[in-house]
């Protein structure tokens, strides 16, 4: 039965290696800009994510638009590729938790370290277990908002702040927001409310546990992009900025 757990495990492993080596790479494929310069390995880690957020994002998009049938197997089958992307993102996540461990001062990134490790335990047991492959592409979805949460980021840092790619990308994160990750985890939570008959215990406790987490948090997230974006002094601008 472990023998089982080899492929996706190898794929885990794959993963963060791949995502580890390409955020050492990244500062000679994207130089910081001069703005940028202080602070190189929030540079590097942002492009790493923006770069996870395309991939897995997209992938579950691509997902669930060849194989439909996914939406109504939530739980037992899933083509290969969907237990593939999952893995990818659990090293991913991993390799991101390393990096902020490593880089970050623990006061400035709990609050995300908190977050990879709930997704990391998620989508864990639906790589080892090859059970729930469909539920975990679901929230892959909400990495579709992310692509421009990470944009924001970087345009925060590179100092264009006052550009009309700012302001656009501002609309459409949080456009985005409301529909791949507030309306995402809304719909999985009722997902898990109306089937706890059909998932175990232990699963089903995880997975309360994680949207009971993920959903505050993602509430608040907003509430600190609509005052950052849209009801923001200058002060509060260069503190973000500078964290």
């Amino acid at each position: 039965m472990p023998m089982a757990f080899s492929p996706g495990l190898l794929v885990v492993a794959g993963s963060f290696a791949a995502f580890r080596l390409l955020n050492r790479g990244l500062e000679r494929l994207v130089p910081p800009p001069p703005s940028a310069r202080r602070n190189r390995w929030k540079w590097r880690n942002i492009w790493t994510s923006l770069a996870h957020s395309v991939l897995s994002g997209g992938g579950a998009l691509a997902g669930f638009y060849l194989h439909p049938e996914l939406s109504k197997d939530l739980v037992g089958t899933h083509p290969p590729g969907a237990h593939s992307l999952v893995a990818v993102s659990v090293g991913y996540f991993l390799e991101d938790f390393v990096d902020m461990l490593c880089n970050q001062k623990l006061h400035q990134s709990w609050e995300l370290l908190f977050h990879h490790s709930v997704v990391i335990v998620c989508f864990g047991i639906a790589v080892l277990l090859h059970q729930y492959v469909g539920f975990a592409l679901v929230a892959l979805l909400v990495e579709i908002n992310s692509i421009f949460l990470h944009l924001r980021q970087i345009l925060l840092m590179a100092n264009l702040v006052h550009t009309t790619c700012y302001r656009l990308n501002s609309i459409v994160n949080l456009g985005t927001y409301v529909v791949f990750r507030i309306a995402t985890l809304a719909w999985m939570t009722r997902w898990l409310f109306l089937n706890r008959q059909n998932v175990p215990p232990v699963t089903y406790a995880v997975g309360t546990v994680g949207m009971a987490i993920m959903t505050p948090m993602n509430i608040i997230l907003f509430y600190r992009l609509l005052r950052s974006d849209f009801l923001k002094s200058s002060r509060d601008v260069q503190r973000e900025k500078e964290q």
